[in-house]
Protein backbone atom coordinates (compact mmCIF):
# COMPACT_ATOMS: atom_id res chain seq x y z
CA UNK A 1 0.00 0.00 0.00
CA UNK A 2 1.23 3.76 -0.73
CA UNK A 3 2.43 4.99 2.75
CA UNK A 4 0.83 8.54 1.63
CA UNK A 5 -2.65 7.01 1.35
CA UNK A 6 -1.19 5.09 4.74
CA UNK A 7 -0.81 8.72 6.09
CA UNK A 8 -3.61 10.37 5.04
CA UNK A 9 -5.99 7.60 6.68
CA UNK A 10 -3.77 8.32 9.62
CA UNK A 11 -4.37 12.07 9.74
CA UNK A 12 -8.14 11.60 9.05
CA UNK A 13 -8.67 8.78 11.62
CA UNK A 14 -6.88 10.97 14.22
CA UNK A 15 -8.55 14.10 13.61
CA UNK A 16 -12.14 12.21 14.07
CA UNK A 17 -10.94 10.30 16.97
CA UNK A 18 -9.92 13.86 18.78
CA UNK A 19 -12.86 15.69 17.63
CA UNK A 20 -15.34 12.72 18.89
CA UNK A 21 -13.33 12.74 22.52
CA UNK A 22 -13.53 16.75 22.38
CA UNK A 23 -17.60 16.22 21.97
CA UNK A 24 -17.79 13.77 24.44
CA UNK A 25 -16.32 16.63 27.07
CA UNK A 26 -18.19 19.18 26.04
CA UNK A 27 -21.80 16.37 26.37
CA UNK A 28 -20.55 16.27 29.91
CA UNK A 29 -20.08 20.07 30.54
CA UNK A 30 -23.40 21.02 29.01
CA UNK A 31 -25.24 17.87 30.23
CA UNK A 32 -24.34 18.89 33.93
CA UNK A 33 -24.74 22.57 33.86
CA UNK A 34 -28.26 21.79 31.65
CA UNK A 35 -26.80 24.14 28.93
CA UNK A 36 -27.94 25.41 25.01
CA UNK A 37 -26.03 27.21 22.86
CA UNK A 38 -27.69 28.60 19.61
CA UNK A 39 -24.81 30.23 17.76
CA UNK A 40 -25.65 32.23 14.60
CA UNK A 41 -22.87 33.19 12.26
CA UNK A 42 -23.21 35.84 9.56
CA UNK A 43 -21.62 34.34 6.38
CA UNK A 44 -22.26 37.48 3.92
CA UNK A 45 -24.17 40.38 4.60
CA UNK A 46 -24.93 42.80 1.59
CA UNK A 47 -26.90 46.24 1.83
CA UNK A 48 -30.21 44.79 3.55
CA UNK A 49 -29.38 40.80 2.75
CA UNK A 50 -28.01 38.52 5.21
CA UNK A 51 -26.95 35.09 4.85
CA UNK A 52 -26.57 33.76 8.42
CA UNK A 53 -25.62 29.91 9.20
CA UNK A 54 -27.57 28.78 12.58
CA UNK A 55 -25.65 26.15 14.69
CA UNK A 56 -27.75 24.34 17.84
CA UNK A 57 -25.47 22.97 20.32
CA UNK A 58 -27.20 21.10 23.41
CA UNK A 59 -25.96 17.64 25.09
CA UNK A 60 -27.99 15.77 22.37
CA UNK A 61 -26.31 17.28 19.25
CA UNK A 62 -22.76 17.01 20.91
CA UNK A 63 -23.27 13.19 22.04
CA UNK A 64 -24.38 12.51 18.42
CA UNK A 65 -21.86 13.87 16.95
CA UNK A 66 -19.81 12.27 19.28
CA UNK A 67 -20.73 8.97 18.02
CA UNK A 68 -21.00 9.78 14.18
CA UNK A 69 -17.28 10.89 14.43
CA UNK A 70 -15.94 8.01 16.71
CA UNK A 71 -17.52 5.13 14.37
CA UNK A 72 -16.29 7.67 11.27
CA UNK A 73 -12.71 7.27 12.58
CA UNK A 74 -12.61 3.64 13.16
CA UNK A 75 -14.35 2.74 9.41
CA UNK A 76 -10.98 4.95 8.22
CA UNK A 77 -9.02 3.44 10.29
CA UNK A 78 -10.20 -0.17 9.12
CA UNK A 79 -10.39 1.00 5.21
CA UNK A 80 -6.63 1.35 5.24
CA UNK A 81 -6.39 -1.87 5.01
CA UNK A 82 -9.65 -2.89 3.66
CA UNK A 83 -9.30 -1.15 0.46
CA UNK A 84 -5.61 -1.50 0.54
CA UNK A 85 -5.85 -2.48 -3.00
CA UNK A 86 -7.64 0.31 -4.40
CA UNK A 87 -5.81 2.69 -6.71
CA UNK A 88 -7.75 5.40 -6.07
CA UNK A 89 -8.44 5.20 -1.90
CA UNK A 90 -7.99 8.90 -1.29
CA UNK A 91 -11.25 9.59 -3.55
CA UNK A 92 -12.90 7.00 -1.26
CA UNK A 93 -11.90 8.62 2.26
CA UNK A 94 -12.97 12.20 0.76
CA UNK A 95 -15.97 10.66 -0.26
CA UNK A 96 -16.69 9.17 3.38
CA UNK A 97 -15.43 12.46 4.90
CA UNK A 98 -18.04 14.33 2.48
CA UNK A 99 -20.62 11.69 4.32
CA UNK A 100 -19.87 12.52 7.80
CA UNK A 101 -19.63 16.18 7.53
CA UNK A 102 -22.63 16.08 6.19
CA UNK A 103 -24.33 14.43 8.90
CA UNK A 104 -22.67 16.45 11.14
CA UNK A 105 -24.25 19.35 9.05
CA UNK A 106 -28.11 17.90 9.62
CA UNK A 107 -27.39 16.71 13.60
CA UNK A 108 -26.13 21.23 14.43
CA UNK A 109 -28.91 22.47 12.04
CA UNK A 110 -31.95 23.96 13.86
CA UNK A 111 -32.58 25.68 10.36
CA UNK A 112 -34.42 24.21 7.52
CA UNK A 113 -32.32 25.64 5.23
CA UNK A 114 -28.93 24.01 6.62
CA UNK A 115 -31.18 20.69 7.82
CA UNK A 116 -31.58 20.27 3.67
CA UNK A 117 -27.96 20.62 2.69
CA UNK A 118 -26.89 18.02 5.13
CA UNK A 119 -29.60 15.83 3.73
CA UNK A 120 -29.12 16.56 0.06
CA UNK A 121 -25.45 15.98 1.54
CA UNK A 122 -25.85 12.79 3.05
CA UNK A 123 -28.35 11.90 -1.04
CA UNK A 124 -25.64 12.75 -3.31
CA UNK A 125 -22.84 11.34 -1.61
CA UNK A 126 -24.60 7.85 -0.72
CA UNK A 127 -25.08 7.68 -4.12
CA UNK A 128 -21.64 8.18 -5.26
CA UNK A 129 -20.78 5.54 -2.60
CA UNK A 130 -22.92 2.79 -3.47
CA UNK A 131 -22.13 2.80 -7.34
CA UNK A 132 -18.60 2.80 -6.35
CA UNK A 133 -17.54 -0.63 -7.37
CA UNK A 134 -19.37 0.42 -11.07
CA UNK A 135 -21.12 -2.27 -12.18
CA UNK A 136 -24.72 -2.90 -13.40
CA UNK A 137 -25.59 -4.27 -10.26
CA UNK A 138 -23.97 -1.48 -8.27
CA UNK A 139 -25.80 1.42 -10.82
CA UNK A 140 -29.54 -0.40 -9.79
CA UNK A 141 -28.86 -0.09 -6.81
CA UNK A 142 -27.33 3.72 -6.70
CA UNK A 143 -30.30 4.48 -8.29
CA UNK A 144 -32.89 2.92 -6.66
CA UNK A 145 -31.30 4.38 -3.35
CA UNK A 146 -31.09 8.17 -4.67
CA UNK A 147 -34.41 8.53 -5.84
CA UNK A 148 -35.78 7.11 -3.11
CA UNK A 149 -34.12 9.61 -0.85
CA UNK A 150 -35.17 12.33 -3.46
CA UNK A 151 -38.79 11.71 -2.44
CA UNK A 152 -37.73 13.20 1.28
CA UNK A 153 -35.72 15.94 -0.29
CA UNK A 154 -38.74 17.54 -1.85
CA UNK A 155 -40.79 17.04 0.94
CA UNK A 156 -38.19 19.37 3.14
CA UNK A 157 -38.57 21.67 0.24
CA UNK A 158 -42.12 21.54 0.43
CA UNK A 159 -41.33 22.17 4.33
CA UNK A 160 -39.02 25.22 3.65
CA UNK A 161 -42.22 27.04 1.29
CA UNK A 162 -44.64 26.40 3.66
CA UNK A 163 -42.39 27.68 6.80
CA UNK A 164 -41.83 31.23 4.29
CA UNK A 165 -45.05 32.11 6.05
CA UNK A 166 -43.62 32.51 9.34
CA UNK A 167 -40.63 35.13 9.12
CA UNK A 168 -38.06 32.44 9.72
CA UNK A 169 -36.68 29.15 8.70
CA UNK A 170 -35.07 28.54 12.25
CA UNK A 171 -37.71 25.40 13.37
CA UNK A 172 -37.20 25.21 16.83
CA UNK A 173 -38.79 28.51 17.69
CA UNK A 174 -41.85 27.40 16.10
CA UNK A 175 -42.39 23.91 17.51
CA UNK A 176 -43.87 24.87 20.78
CA UNK A 177 -46.33 27.59 20.36
CA UNK A 178 -47.48 26.84 16.85
CA UNK A 179 -48.36 22.84 17.17
CA UNK A 180 -52.02 23.81 16.70
CA UNK A 181 -51.30 26.00 13.82
CA UNK A 182 -52.97 24.59 10.13
CA UNK A 183 -49.84 25.25 8.62
CA UNK A 184 -48.21 23.33 10.78
CA UNK A 185 -50.17 20.27 10.65
CA UNK A 186 -48.99 19.63 6.56
CA UNK A 187 -45.31 20.83 8.11
CA UNK A 188 -45.44 18.03 10.74
CA UNK A 189 -46.89 15.01 8.03
CA UNK A 190 -44.37 16.15 5.23
CA UNK A 191 -41.73 15.51 8.03
CA UNK A 192 -42.76 12.21 8.90
CA UNK A 193 -43.04 11.27 5.45
CA UNK A 194 -39.10 12.71 4.44
CA UNK A 195 -38.31 10.29 7.61
CA UNK A 196 -39.82 7.52 6.26
CA UNK A 197 -38.32 7.90 3.48
CA UNK A 198 -34.74 8.32 5.09
CA UNK A 199 -35.25 5.74 7.40
CA UNK A 200 -36.27 3.26 5.10
CA UNK A 201 -39.68 2.15 6.46
CA UNK A 202 -42.65 0.76 4.39
CA UNK A 203 -43.35 1.61 1.45
CA UNK A 204 -39.75 2.94 1.12
CA UNK A 205 -37.73 -0.30 2.40
CA UNK A 206 -36.33 -1.31 -0.57
CA UNK A 207 -33.55 0.70 -1.15
CA UNK A 208 -32.24 -0.40 2.49
CA UNK A 209 -30.97 -3.98 1.42
CA UNK A 210 -29.83 -2.56 -2.13
CA UNK A 211 -27.62 -0.26 -0.88
CA UNK A 212 -25.49 -3.27 0.19
CA UNK A 213 -23.75 -2.97 -2.98
CA UNK A 214 -21.02 -0.54 -1.64
CA UNK A 215 -17.65 -1.34 0.14
CA UNK A 216 -18.64 -2.91 3.77
CA UNK A 217 -16.77 -0.14 5.20
CA UNK A 218 -19.17 2.41 3.67
CA UNK A 219 -22.06 -0.02 4.54
CA UNK A 220 -21.10 0.19 8.37
CA UNK A 221 -21.26 3.63 8.58
CA UNK A 222 -24.26 4.24 6.75
CA UNK A 223 -25.99 1.91 8.70
CA UNK A 224 -24.89 2.16 11.95
CA UNK A 225 -24.74 6.57 12.54
CA UNK A 226 -25.43 8.43 9.23
CA UNK A 227 -27.80 8.22 6.37
CA UNK A 228 -30.66 5.81 7.76
CA UNK A 229 -30.79 7.48 11.47
CA UNK A 230 -31.14 11.00 9.43
CA UNK A 231 -34.48 10.21 9.73
CA UNK A 232 -35.18 9.17 13.08
CA UNK A 233 -32.77 11.94 14.61
CA UNK A 234 -35.36 14.72 12.24
CA UNK A 235 -38.24 13.48 14.01
CA UNK A 236 -36.19 13.00 17.86
CA UNK A 237 -36.03 16.81 17.34
CA UNK A 238 -39.60 17.55 15.78
CA UNK A 239 -40.80 15.53 18.56
CA UNK A 240 -42.48 18.94 20.11
CA UNK A 241 -44.78 18.97 17.28
CA UNK A 242 -45.61 15.72 16.79
CA UNK A 243 -47.38 14.86 19.78
CA UNK A 244 -50.79 13.65 19.60
CA UNK A 245 -50.39 13.94 15.76
CA UNK A 246 -53.06 11.39 13.90
CA UNK A 247 -49.98 10.71 11.46
CA UNK A 248 -47.93 9.37 14.55
CA UNK A 249 -50.71 6.91 14.84
CA UNK A 250 -50.18 5.65 11.33
CA UNK A 251 -46.18 5.87 11.09
CA UNK A 252 -46.98 3.39 14.80
CA UNK A 253 -48.45 1.08 12.42
CA UNK A 254 -46.20 1.47 9.69
CA UNK A 255 -42.77 1.06 11.55
CA UNK A 256 -44.30 -1.77 13.50
CA UNK A 257 -44.94 -4.05 10.05
CA UNK A 258 -41.40 -2.74 8.62
CA UNK A 259 -39.78 -4.78 12.20
CA UNK A 260 -42.04 -7.50 11.45
CA UNK A 261 -41.11 -7.48 7.50
CA UNK A 262 -37.46 -7.24 8.14
CA UNK A 263 -37.53 -9.66 10.66
CA UNK A 264 -39.22 -12.45 8.12
CA UNK A 265 -37.06 -11.26 5.31
CA UNK A 266 -33.65 -11.63 7.01
CA UNK A 267 -34.76 -15.48 7.89
CA UNK A 268 -34.85 -16.02 4.34
CA UNK A 269 -31.99 -14.56 2.66
CA UNK A 270 -28.37 -16.14 2.67
CA UNK A 271 -26.83 -13.19 1.66
CA UNK A 272 -24.70 -12.01 4.92
CA UNK A 273 -24.67 -8.23 4.27
CA UNK A 274 -28.32 -8.08 3.32
CA UNK A 275 -29.12 -10.16 6.29
CA UNK A 276 -27.44 -7.27 8.91
CA UNK A 277 -29.09 -4.79 6.32
CA UNK A 278 -32.33 -6.02 6.83
CA UNK A 279 -31.34 -6.39 11.04
CA UNK A 280 -30.71 -2.62 10.61
CA UNK A 281 -34.22 -2.32 8.95
CA UNK A 282 -35.79 -4.09 12.06
CA UNK A 283 -34.20 -1.99 14.29
CA UNK A 284 -35.09 1.05 12.77
CA UNK A 285 -39.00 0.23 12.78
CA UNK A 286 -38.18 -0.10 15.99
CA UNK A 287 -36.59 3.22 17.17
CA UNK A 288 -39.77 5.03 14.53
CA UNK A 289 -42.32 2.80 16.42
CA UNK A 290 -41.42 3.95 20.37
CA UNK A 291 -40.61 7.57 18.90
CA UNK A 292 -44.53 7.50 17.90
CA UNK A 293 -45.73 6.21 20.92
CA UNK A 294 -44.08 9.60 22.73
CA UNK A 295 -40.57 8.04 24.07
CA UNK A 296 -38.30 9.91 21.86
CA UNK A 297 -35.50 10.12 24.53
CA UNK A 298 -35.56 6.36 24.44
CA UNK A 299 -35.66 6.55 20.44
CA UNK A 300 -32.48 8.49 20.59
CA UNK A 301 -31.04 6.03 23.25
CA UNK A 302 -31.44 2.81 21.10
CA UNK A 303 -29.99 4.41 18.17
CA UNK A 304 -26.56 5.19 19.95
CA UNK A 305 -26.45 1.95 21.88
CA UNK A 306 -27.93 0.21 18.06
CA UNK A 307 -25.16 2.64 16.10
CA UNK A 308 -21.97 0.81 18.12
CA UNK A 309 -22.61 -2.69 17.64
CA UNK A 310 -24.35 -2.65 14.27
CA UNK A 311 -21.09 -1.00 13.07
CA UNK A 312 -18.83 -3.42 14.55
CA UNK A 313 -21.28 -6.49 13.12
CA UNK A 314 -20.74 -5.02 9.83
CA UNK A 315 -16.76 -4.59 9.91
CA UNK A 316 -16.82 -8.37 11.13
CA UNK A 317 -18.91 -9.49 7.93
CA UNK A 318 -15.83 -7.19 5.80
CA UNK A 319 -13.27 -9.47 7.68
CA UNK A 320 -15.42 -12.75 6.66
CA UNK A 321 -15.93 -11.30 2.97
CA UNK A 322 -12.41 -10.31 2.66
CA UNK A 323 -11.26 -13.72 3.31
CA UNK A 324 -13.54 -15.56 1.69
CA UNK A 325 -12.26 -14.41 -1.50
CA UNK A 326 -15.12 -11.32 -1.93
CA UNK A 327 -18.17 -14.23 -1.65
CA UNK A 328 -21.04 -13.45 0.20
CA UNK A 329 -23.16 -16.12 0.62
CA UNK A 330 -23.62 -17.90 4.17
CA UNK A 331 -23.88 -21.69 2.54
CA UNK A 332 -20.58 -21.98 1.83
CA UNK A 333 -19.05 -20.74 4.77
CA UNK A 334 -19.31 -22.75 7.87
CA UNK A 335 -16.84 -24.05 10.77
CA UNK A 336 -15.18 -20.46 10.46
CA UNK A 337 -14.68 -20.18 14.47
CA UNK A 338 -11.77 -22.20 14.59
CA UNK A 339 -9.61 -19.88 11.83
CA UNK A 340 -10.57 -16.35 12.75
CA UNK A 341 -11.48 -16.54 16.43
CA UNK A 342 -11.62 -13.00 16.77
CA UNK A 343 -13.34 -11.82 14.29
CA UNK A 344 -16.04 -14.57 15.34
CA UNK A 345 -15.85 -13.40 18.81
CA UNK A 346 -16.81 -9.68 17.94
CA UNK A 347 -19.02 -11.18 15.71
CA UNK A 348 -20.51 -13.07 18.70
CA UNK A 349 -20.70 -10.31 20.94
CA UNK A 350 -22.40 -7.83 18.83
CA UNK A 351 -24.88 -10.21 17.90
CA UNK A 352 -25.66 -11.20 21.67
CA UNK A 353 -25.94 -7.04 21.66
CA UNK A 354 -28.18 -6.83 18.89
CA UNK A 355 -30.38 -9.57 20.56
CA UNK A 356 -30.89 -7.65 23.72
CA UNK A 357 -28.31 -10.04 25.86
CA UNK A 358 -28.55 -8.85 29.51
CA UNK A 359 -26.00 -6.81 30.13
CA UNK A 360 -24.58 -5.81 26.93
CA UNK A 361 -25.16 -2.28 25.13
CA UNK A 362 -28.21 -3.43 23.10
CA UNK A 363 -30.03 -5.03 26.38
CA UNK A 364 -30.30 -1.58 28.22
CA UNK A 365 -31.90 -0.11 25.19
CA UNK A 366 -34.42 -2.73 23.76
CA UNK A 367 -35.29 -3.91 27.12
CA UNK A 368 -36.39 -0.90 28.42
CA UNK A 369 -38.41 -0.08 25.09
CA UNK A 370 -40.00 -3.40 25.46
CA UNK A 371 -40.99 -2.82 28.81
CA UNK A 372 -42.32 0.87 28.03
CA UNK A 373 -44.18 -0.69 24.93
CA UNK A 374 -45.77 -3.68 27.82
CA UNK A 375 -46.69 -0.43 30.46
CA UNK A 376 -48.60 1.50 27.84
CA UNK A 377 -52.07 1.79 26.36
CA UNK A 378 -51.75 -0.38 23.66
CA UNK A 379 -53.76 -2.65 21.61
CA UNK A 380 -52.90 -6.45 21.07
CA UNK A 381 -51.46 -6.01 17.52
CA UNK A 382 -48.55 -3.49 18.23
CA UNK A 383 -47.85 -5.25 21.44
CA UNK A 384 -47.82 -8.82 19.26
CA UNK A 385 -45.29 -7.14 16.43
CA UNK A 386 -43.07 -5.66 19.16
CA UNK A 387 -42.29 -9.20 20.82
CA UNK A 388 -42.88 -11.39 17.49
CA UNK A 389 -40.36 -8.85 15.97
CA UNK A 390 -37.94 -9.59 18.94
CA UNK A 391 -37.72 -13.16 18.70
CA UNK A 392 -37.19 -12.67 14.86
CA UNK A 393 -34.03 -11.19 16.27
CA UNK A 394 -32.57 -13.66 18.26
CA UNK A 395 -34.15 -16.10 14.99
CA UNK A 396 -32.10 -14.46 12.42
CA UNK A 397 -29.01 -14.00 14.65
CA UNK A 398 -28.95 -17.78 15.69
CA UNK A 399 -29.60 -18.77 11.92
CA UNK A 400 -26.52 -16.88 11.01
CA UNK A 401 -24.23 -17.81 13.51
CA UNK A 402 -24.97 -21.59 13.02
CA UNK A 403 -23.75 -20.90 9.18
CA UNK A 404 -21.26 -19.08 9.92
CA UNK A 405 -19.53 -20.74 12.70
CA UNK A 406 -21.12 -24.02 13.83
CA UNK A 407 -21.83 -25.87 10.37
CA UNK A 408 -19.42 -27.77 8.92
CA UNK A 409 -16.91 -25.81 6.71
CA UNK A 410 -18.04 -25.52 3.03
CA UNK A 411 -15.86 -23.59 0.67
CA UNK A 412 -13.27 -24.96 -1.95
CA UNK A 413 -10.31 -27.22 -0.68
CA UNK A 414 -7.68 -24.59 -1.25
CA UNK A 415 -8.46 -21.72 1.25
CA UNK A 416 -6.61 -19.12 3.44
CA UNK A 417 -8.30 -17.92 6.04
CA UNK A 418 -6.50 -15.92 8.79
CA UNK A 419 -6.64 -13.87 11.58
CA UNK A 420 -3.65 -11.52 11.71
CA UNK A 421 -4.77 -8.31 10.01
CA UNK A 422 -3.92 -6.11 12.90
CA UNK A 423 -5.48 -3.15 11.02
CA UNK A 424 -9.01 -4.16 11.17
CA UNK A 425 -8.61 -6.18 14.29
CA UNK A 426 -7.86 -3.25 16.20
CA UNK A 427 -10.60 -0.88 14.73
CA UNK A 428 -13.11 -3.67 15.83
CA UNK A 429 -11.35 -4.27 19.71
CA UNK A 430 -12.50 -0.56 19.84
CA UNK A 431 -16.00 -0.80 18.89
CA UNK A 432 -16.48 -4.45 20.71
CA UNK A 433 -15.88 -2.69 24.01
CA UNK A 434 -18.23 0.28 23.21
CA UNK A 435 -20.85 -2.46 22.22
CA UNK A 436 -20.14 -3.78 25.89
CA UNK A 437 -19.99 -0.83 27.90
CA UNK A 438 -22.07 2.08 25.99
CA UNK A 439 -25.51 0.90 26.94
CA UNK A 440 -25.08 1.28 30.83
CA UNK A 441 -22.85 4.78 30.11
CA UNK A 442 -25.36 6.44 28.41
CA UNK A 443 -28.08 5.05 30.73
CA UNK A 444 -26.02 7.37 33.64
CA UNK A 445 -25.72 9.66 30.96
CA UNK A 446 -28.75 9.93 29.24
CA UNK A 447 -31.48 9.59 31.72
CA UNK A 448 -31.66 11.73 34.82
CA UNK A 449 -33.49 9.41 36.93
CA UNK A 450 -33.60 5.67 36.41
CA UNK A 451 -36.73 3.97 35.19
CA UNK A 452 -38.07 1.68 37.62
CA UNK A 453 -40.83 0.22 35.74
CA UNK A 454 -43.22 -2.60 37.99
CA UNK A 455 -45.00 -5.12 35.63
CA UNK A 456 -46.72 -8.56 36.17
CA UNK A 457 -43.77 -11.56 36.54
CA UNK A 458 -45.02 -13.09 33.12
CA UNK A 459 -45.27 -9.64 31.37
CA UNK A 460 -41.46 -8.72 32.61
CA UNK A 461 -40.19 -12.18 31.62
CA UNK A 462 -41.30 -11.87 27.72
CA UNK A 463 -38.67 -10.83 26.19
CA UNK A 464 -36.71 -13.21 27.59
CA UNK A 465 -38.85 -16.05 26.37
CA UNK A 466 -39.59 -14.45 23.30
CA UNK A 467 -35.84 -14.67 22.99
CA UNK A 468 -35.43 -18.53 23.91
CA UNK A 469 -38.40 -19.10 21.64
CA UNK A 470 -36.41 -17.46 18.70
CA UNK A 471 -33.21 -19.33 19.60
CA UNK A 472 -35.14 -22.62 19.70
CA UNK A 473 -36.26 -21.78 16.59
CA UNK A 474 -32.97 -20.15 14.71
CA UNK A 475 -31.37 -23.36 16.02
CA UNK A 476 -33.90 -25.87 14.52
CA UNK A 477 -34.30 -24.08 10.95
CA UNK A 478 -30.61 -23.82 10.51
CA UNK A 479 -30.30 -27.37 10.97
CA UNK A 480 -32.49 -28.49 8.37
CA UNK A 481 -33.42 -27.24 4.62
CA UNK A 482 -35.41 -24.28 5.07
CA UNK A 483 -36.72 -24.83 1.37
CA UNK A 484 -37.15 -28.45 1.68
CA UNK A 485 -39.52 -27.08 4.61
CA UNK A 486 -41.43 -24.80 2.41
CA UNK A 487 -42.37 -27.35 0.35
CA UNK A 488 -43.22 -29.94 3.31
CA UNK A 489 -45.70 -27.22 4.18
CA UNK A 490 -46.67 -26.21 0.77
CA UNK A 491 -45.91 -22.76 1.50
CA UNK A 492 -44.10 -21.71 -1.99
CA UNK A 493 -45.25 -19.26 -2.65
CA UNK A 494 -45.86 -17.61 0.61
CA UNK A 495 -41.78 -18.15 1.59
CA UNK A 496 -41.26 -15.71 -2.25
CA UNK A 497 -43.58 -13.48 -0.95
CA UNK A 498 -42.01 -13.23 2.46
CA UNK A 499 -38.27 -13.43 0.73
CA UNK A 500 -39.07 -10.92 -1.20
CA UNK A 501 -39.68 -8.42 1.38
CA UNK A 502 -43.38 -8.44 0.74
CA UNK A 503 -42.32 -7.88 -2.94
CA UNK A 504 -41.50 -4.56 -2.10
CA UNK A 505 -38.68 -4.05 -4.16
CA UNK A 506 -40.92 -5.49 -7.49
CA UNK A 507 -43.31 -2.80 -6.36
CA UNK A 508 -40.57 0.10 -6.04
CA UNK A 509 -38.84 -0.74 -9.16
CA UNK A 510 -40.17 -2.79 -11.61
CA UNK A 511 -44.20 -1.94 -11.00
CA UNK A 512 -43.31 1.24 -11.37
CA UNK A 513 -41.25 1.61 -14.20
CA UNK A 514 -42.45 -0.65 -16.77
CA UNK A 515 -45.53 1.13 -17.28
CA UNK A 516 -43.97 4.28 -17.73
CA UNK A 517 -40.70 2.84 -19.64
CA UNK A 518 -43.24 1.35 -22.27
CA UNK A 519 -44.97 4.03 -22.58
CA UNK A 520 -42.04 5.98 -23.25
CA UNK A 521 -40.94 2.87 -25.93
CA UNK A 522 -44.21 3.07 -27.79
CA UNK A 523 -44.21 6.99 -27.95
CA UNK A 524 -40.74 6.91 -29.09
CA UNK A 525 -41.54 4.24 -32.18
CA UNK A 526 -44.75 5.95 -32.98
CA UNK A 527 -44.00 9.93 -32.68
CA UNK A 528 -40.46 10.19 -32.79
CA UNK A 529 -39.92 6.96 -35.54
CA UNK A 530 -43.36 7.60 -36.84
CA UNK A 531 -44.97 10.02 -39.14
CA UNK A 532 -43.73 13.42 -37.53
CA UNK A 533 -40.24 12.64 -37.65
CA UNK A 534 -40.96 11.82 -41.73
CA UNK A 535 -42.63 15.41 -42.04
CA UNK A 536 -40.24 17.12 -39.33
CA UNK A 537 -36.82 16.64 -38.16
CA UNK A 538 -36.06 13.40 -40.27
CA UNK A 539 -37.71 14.59 -43.31
CA UNK A 540 -36.12 17.70 -43.81
CA UNK A 541 -32.83 16.67 -42.77
CA UNK A 542 -33.24 13.79 -45.59
CA UNK A 543 -34.43 16.66 -48.21
CA UNK A 544 -31.29 19.25 -47.26
CA UNK A 545 -28.91 16.01 -47.69
CA UNK A 546 -29.74 14.54 -50.97
CA UNK A 547 -29.62 18.19 -51.56
CA UNK A 548 -26.62 18.94 -50.68
CA UNK A 549 -24.83 15.32 -52.11
CA UNK A 550 -26.32 16.67 -55.84
CA UNK A 551 -24.76 20.11 -55.25
CA UNK A 552 -21.56 18.28 -53.94
CA UNK A 553 -21.26 16.26 -57.44
CA UNK A 554 -22.08 18.87 -59.24
CA UNK A 555 -19.80 21.37 -58.14
CA UNK A 556 -16.63 19.08 -58.49
CA UNK A 557 -13.79 19.59 -60.69
CA UNK A 558 -15.16 17.51 -63.57
CA UNK A 559 -14.96 19.11 -67.09
CA UNK A 560 -17.93 17.05 -68.60
CA UNK A 561 -20.10 18.67 -65.98
CA UNK A 562 -19.02 22.16 -66.37
CA UNK A 563 -19.22 22.11 -70.18
CA UNK A 564 -22.82 20.58 -70.32
CA UNK A 565 -23.40 23.17 -67.60
CA UNK A 566 -22.41 25.84 -69.53
CA UNK A 567 -24.36 24.56 -72.74
CA UNK A 568 -27.57 24.29 -70.45
CA UNK A 569 -27.02 28.23 -69.41
CA UNK A 570 -26.57 28.86 -73.28
CA UNK A 571 -29.54 27.14 -74.15
CA UNK A 572 -31.65 28.51 -71.27
CA UNK A 573 -30.25 32.11 -72.02
CA UNK A 574 -31.19 31.52 -75.86
CA UNK A 575 -34.71 30.25 -75.53
CA UNK A 576 -35.28 33.58 -73.01
CA UNK A 577 -34.07 35.59 -75.56
CA UNK A 578 -36.14 34.37 -78.16
CA UNK A 579 -39.21 34.46 -76.43
CA UNK A 580 -38.54 38.08 -75.59
CA UNK A 581 -38.16 39.25 -78.82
Amino acid sequence: MNKNYFSICFFFFFILFIFSMVNFFFMIYFIMNNMVMFLEWEIISFNSLSIVMSILLDWMSLLFMMFVSLISSVVIFYSKSYMSSELNLNRFIILVLMFVFSMILLIISPNMISILLGWDGLGLVSYCLVIYYQNLKSYNAGMLTALSNRIGDVLILMVISWMMNFGSWNYIFYLEFMKNDFYMMFISMMIILAAMTKSAQIPFSSWLPAAMAAPTPVSALVHSSTLVTAGVYLLIRFNLLLVDSLFLKFLLLLSSLTMLMAGISANYEFDLKKIIALSTLSQLGLMMSILSLGFPLLAFFHLLTHAMFKALLFLCAGVIIHMMNDMQDIRYMGGISLYIPMTCLCMNISNMALCGIPFLSGFYSKDLILEMVSFSNLNFLIFLLYYVSTGLTMFYSVRLMMYLMINDFNLLNIYNLYDEDYLMLKSMIVLLFMSVVSGSMLMWVILYYPYLIYLPFNLKMMVIYFILFGFILGYLVSNMNIHSLNKYLMTYNLSSFLCLMWFMPNLSTYGLSYYFLNYGQKLLKDVDFGWSEVYSGWGMFNILKNYSIFYNIFQMNNFKIYLFSFIMWILIFLIMLILMI
